[in-house]
């Protein structure tokens, strides 16, 4: 009996969603994927197709894609059909109507959201029907995309992730004899201007469901447009797509010049950067060569957003500012990214105040954690501090203005909790035989801990890193669970409770 055939065994015996067997399901769409990328590496690409049909006729594979669009973030938004999968028999009805025979990709639903720059970002958004497809065949694609891709390149790549990036580019810029220029490079409307025509013959899928959705065109203010290029961003494959498209640009740049000439290429996205000895390298080879490179994919690089700079004088990549003083390179949260979350802080704090005090402190714990996980690994102390200092003044002002008529000493005893050598605001709540205390992270509490980066080479689907990758994502698991644990609500026993407002 086949895999598929068992699968289909399997999920017809299902009485229900939950009854599925999830590891069982994994373990086999994974050894799937697995001899998908040792066929990619070995060059049969009959037998890579053949895999691929294999896996997106599979139920097993069919059961995960309808997995991850009802469990993401997207799961509440709905396409142009306004269908959402919220009951079990829903899914279990999806899984079995993912059909290849006859199917039609609907019109994107368009929106747009907000940039930095203060300008709208356009957002497409299939139908879950759709997404669930893109998925499936995402699981086929994947082998292929991390067994060819770009050493250098880390967004939206399975175990790889920002801080390996900015690892990855700490030991590029670090050393004594490293290279002194720069070039921040942006690409223009990556994901809405990639050419279809060459996505049609270099992307190793079947053509007829990749045409479908380049080809689907959007609905805007009840108004269908045609798309005649780029792939929407709001896909669930389009990110694996836009990577696809940009593979091959680390070894245009190495080659563009001598070996002996060395340069460096990191790429997250579409974002990246390259550096070199000198300026007049840049512009003279590597610059012509990338711009060669992107113009076969319709491509341009942004001139407003791309620049030379000096490694003295500093540039920002991925929310971290990089300054060269001597021999030593300093990363630091950019102030940017220290603003951009003092902001956030602020709009959370004058948003919950009025509310209940739990639901504030989670959310502002959601956020400030969030953001200090994010610039632990980088030299981040100042930029913490000014963020504690923010907040905590913040919350001070809230409950004087909560409470106009009590001192300061009732304030710090019903609000503040000491936590070793610190103060965290806190209040206390009664659950039945218990007070529990809920507390404000202090993101300076959360140190500043060096980050290993990611092999360049390391395949998740290739056997030799296995354990490689279950090592770092069972590391990564234990120091989140501590990290929680540490701040997670803590209970007291009614007798050494300590005195308060409950």
């Amino acid at each position: 009996m086949t895999a598929s055939t068992d699968a289909g065994a399997l999920i017809g015996r299902a009485e229900s969603w939950r009854s599925i067997d999830w590891p069982t399901a994994q373990r086999e769409t994974r050894r799937l994927q697995v001899r998908i990328a040792k066929a990619v590496k070995e060059g049969r690409h009959g037998r890579v197709q053949s895999l691929q049909w294999l896996l997106t006729h599979s139920r097993y594979a069919k059961a995960l894609a309808v997995k991850r669009v009802t469990s993401n973030k997207g799961k509440r938004t709905p396409g142009v059909d306004g269908v959402l999968w919220k009951t079990g028999s829903d899914r279990m009805q999806a899984i079995r109507g993912l059909r290849q025979r006859g199917y039609q990709a609907r019109p994107l639903r368009r929106t747009h959201i907000p940039k930095k720059s203060g300008k709208l970002r356009p957002l497409s958004i299939p139908t879950m029907y759709d997404r669930a497809m893109q998925a499936l065949y995402k699981l086929a694609l994947a082998p292929v995309a991390e067994t060819t891709a770009d050493r250098n390149s880390y967004g939206f790549r399975e175990g790889r992730c920002c801080a390996d990036a900015v690892a990855a580019a700490f030991s590029a810029l670090s050393k004594p004899n490293s290279a002194t220029w720069v070039w921040e490079a942006d690409i223009t409307g990556c994901y809405d201007n990639i050419s279809h025509a060459w996505m049609m013959e270099n992307i190793p899928m079947e053509k007829r469901i990749l045409r479908q959705w380049l080809k689907a065109g959007y609905v805007e203010h009840g108004i269908t447009y045609p798309t005649l290029k780029g792939t929407p961003q709001g896909g669930v494959i389009s990110p694996l797509l836009a990577n696809m498209t940009l593979d091959g640009l680390e070894q245009t740049v190495l080659t563009a010049v001598p070996k002996r000439l060395r340069v460096n290429f990191l790429r997250y996205a579409d974002d990246f950067i390259v550096t070199a000895k000198s300026k007049a390298l840049l512009i003279l080879k590597i610059i012509p060569a990338v711009k060669a490179f992107l113009a076969k994919r319709g491509l341009t690089i942004s001139e407003e957003k791309s620049k030379i700079t000096y490694i003295r004088d500093g540039f920002k990549f991925l929310g971290q500012s990089f300054r060269k003083s001597g021999n030593v390179l300093r990363i630091t949260p950019s102030i940017e990214a220290v603003r951009a979350v003092i902001e956030k802080a602020g709009t959370i704090i004058r948003k919950y105040r009025n509310d209940l005090m739990e639901k504030l402190i989670g959310k502002l714990n959601e956020t400030l954690r969030g953001w200090a996980n994010y610039h632990r690994h980088v030299v981040s102390s100042k930029a913490f501090n000014r963020v504690d200092q923010y907040v905590y003044r913040q919350l001070w002002r809230m409950i004087r203005r909560n409470h106009p008529g009590k001192s300061r000493g009732w304030l710090i005893q019903h609000y503040w909790q000491a936590a070793g050598q610190k103060w965290i605001f806190s209040v206390r709540r009664k659950r039945k035989d218990r007070v529990q205390l809920y507390g404000v992270v202090r993101v300076s509490s959360i140190g500043i801990r060096r980050h290993l980066k990611v092999k360049a080479d390391a395949n998740p689907y290739n056997p030799v890193y296995a354990r490689y990758f279950a090592y770092r994502r069972e590391k990564k698991e234990a120091r989140l669970w501590k990290e929680l644990s540490a701040w997670a609500i803590v209970k007291y026993n009614r007798r050494t409770a300590p005195q308060g407002r409950s």
